[in-house]
């Protein structure tokens, strides 16, 4: 079905022919979808029968789901942290650096004090957007040059919850 050798279980990086490391060029990994997705696309099989369809859909969901991993880079670096042995546990491991902590308690604040203000919710936007991009920035040298997955994975935890606190700004501005 594939033109490599890869199983259902090999890693997302494996299946797109990447490097396993976090820094990746968006356009490969958008090409592989496309080549993968073009061999595999269950109408491809139509004719062979219901065990190839059947087949051709589970290899078309698991490179969706791959590409969804590698697309984006929190989750790409989450996988990263999971297949190190470092796993996120997000929902259980909630411990966060009292800094962190402090950052998060005057953002709310500061959501709660805006309102609906459109440029006090720009401001605060702008400053979650840059903190997240610099804690992405760490967490590629944590995990492409000091392979220190424990330290990225709390780069994730924290990243996390970031994501939903931007979620939260966006969803105040006016429609």
């Amino acid at each position: 079905m594939l033109d490599t050798p890869l199983t259902l279980q090999s890693s997302d990086f494996a299946l797109f022919g990447l490097s396993q490391r976090f820094a990746q060029d968006s356009h490969q990994i958008e090409d592989a979808w496309k080549r993968l997705q073009a061999q595999t696309h269950p109408d491809k099989f139509a004719a062979e029968g219901a065990a190839a369809q059947r087949l051709a859909m589970q290899w078309s969901v698991r490179i969706n789901e791959a590409y969804q991993r590698l697309k984006n880079p929190l989750r790409r670096a989450a996988y990263l942290c999971t297949l190190a042995g470092a796993a996120i546990n997000a929902e259980r491991n909630t411990a966060m650096p009292s800094d962190f902590l402090m950052q998060q308690m005057q953002w709310r604040e500061a959501l709660e004090d805006a309102g609906r203000n459109e440029d006090a919710l720009q401001n605060l936007l702008e400053q979650a957007q840059q903190w997240q991009s610099a804690a992405l920035s760490h967490c590629a040298v944590l995990l492409d040059e000091k392979q220190d997955w424990a330290g990225a994975a709390e780069v994730v935890r924290q990243l996390l919850f970031v994501e939903k606190f931007l979620q939260e700004v966006e969803n105040r501005f006016p429609l």
